[in-house]
């Protein structure tokens, strides 16, 4: 079964965002992946000082087919080196992990199935 991992924001980090709604998406965005029959999982990050052992710990847990890293951390321009540091974690920790993009929240699924 190949295996993907969902890096996003946890929305419960996210000023001013309906957190619980958010993660209610993200459980409803896992199960879709299952139905695809995607070993899924996912880690949610805050973008502070936790974030690069949160994501390491995430990527050591397994090796991944890909990682799908969310609209959060790449689209937001001031975040631009946060992301940087995310890819280059992702290519030391995960070197032979396909690396997915979604658009939005609701189609990490269609990101990982683009590369398995």
């Amino acid at each position: 079964m190949p295996s993907a991992l969902i890096l996003g924001f946890d929305p419960h980090a996210v000023p001013g965002m309906d957190g619980d709604a958010m993660r209610a998406v993200l459980d409803k965005e896992l199960a879709r992946l299952g139905e695809h029959g995607i070993d899924a999982s996912m880690a949610l990050i805050a973008p502070d000082v936790s974030a690069e052992s949160k994501v390491v710990a995430a990527l050591s847990e397994r090796d991944w087919d890909v990682v799908v890293i969310g609209g959060g951390i790449r689209k937001p321009e001031p975040l631009l080196t946060f992301f940087e540091q995310v890819v280059n974690l992702v290519r030391q920790h995960a070197p032979g992990a396909a690396i997915a993009f979604n658009t939005s929240i609701g189609d990490s699924a269609e990101a990982a199935m683009r590369w398995l």
